[in-house]
């Protein structure tokens, strides 16, 4: 090979080399630091695009499990207060049946109405106070419950219905009284009819729950597949970064006195001018 001072090919070679395994070693650090494979658009455009679209899915059906766990609640509330509605109902019923006999005083009927009153203003006020996330659990407005994967969206709604005296699931025991044993024995068959408008109404609510807690099971489910095809695109494979790593370190430092050795063959020429 002839001699030259013009240019050193030998170093420029060694010094383009040098610069790739440089890129190559702070890429392969750059992940072992973060345990992502993607840093940037640069490292895979493509696989970028899907692991964010993949995050967004996971995003969006995490909060809509939240929002099925917290349908759930607000339905385990009022069935929670419906049971309580029932024990009254039934203790009404007690009430009633006692006042329709004929064994009972007007003066012991107008104790037992007074109890009776007392359970409806009861009722009455479990449909008015019973909140959750201070928003009444009695309403007649449909509670909607939104779930997405980012793509698509769904509902699954439930009315539960206002809860008074006057309107038990659609039974009205406002107007009646244990005042007299005719009073009391109508009382009996509008509460036991209440007491089935009652129980109707907690199997609907227990339907939906069923089907709350389905959703977010399923919703759970696709988390958990979606994350894991999120990790086996962005993160980084550590043994095979752990082998990179090793490799251009070697090829960094080899370079590197290549390098010095392409210079060093340049100082030849001068042996010339000896």
């Amino acid at each position: 090979m002839a001699l030259s001072i013009l240019n050193n090919i030998p170093a420029l070679v060694a010094s383009n080399q040098l610069a790739v395994t440089g890129m190559q070693l702070q890429r392969t650090l750059f992940r072992m630091a973060s345990g992502s494979r993607i840093n940037s658009g640069a490292d895979d455009a493509a696989g970028l695009a899907i692991a964010d679209g993949l995050r967004a899915n996971i995003s969006a059906l995490s909060q809509s499990a939240r929002n099925a766990n917290d349908g759930v609640g607000a339905l385990q509330v009022a069935d929670g207060a419906l049971a309580q509605v029932t024990a009254l109902l039934n203790r009404a019923v007690t009430l009633a049946t006692e006042a329709a006999t004929g064994t009972v005083s007007d003066t012991q009927r107008t104790a037992l109405d007074a109890e009776f009153t007392a359970i409806k203003n009861e009722i009455t006020r479990i449909g008015t106070d019973t909140t959750f996330n201070a928003t009444s659990v009695f309403t007649a407005s449909t509670t909607s419950v939104f779930l997405s994967d980012a793509n698509s969206t769904s509902s699954i709604t439930v009315t539960v219905g206002v809860l008074s005296s006057a309107n038990v699931n659609g039974s009205n025991l406002s107007g009646n009284s244990l005042t007299s044993a005719a009073n009391a024995q109508t009382a009996v068959t509008a509460l036991n009819g209440a007491i089935a408008n009652v129980a109707a109404l907690r199997g609907t609510l227990g339907a939906t729950i069923n089907r709350l807690q389905a959703a977010a099971n399923v919703i759970q489910n696709q988390v958990q597949n979606l994350t894991a095809a999120e990790d086996g695109i962005r993160a980084a494979d550590v043994a095979q970064e752990v082998g990179n790593l090793s490799r251009f370190s070697i090829l960094n430092q080899t370079g590197i006195a290549a390098l010095a050795q392409a210079n060093a063959q340049q100082q030849a020429v001068l042996a010339l001018l000896r």
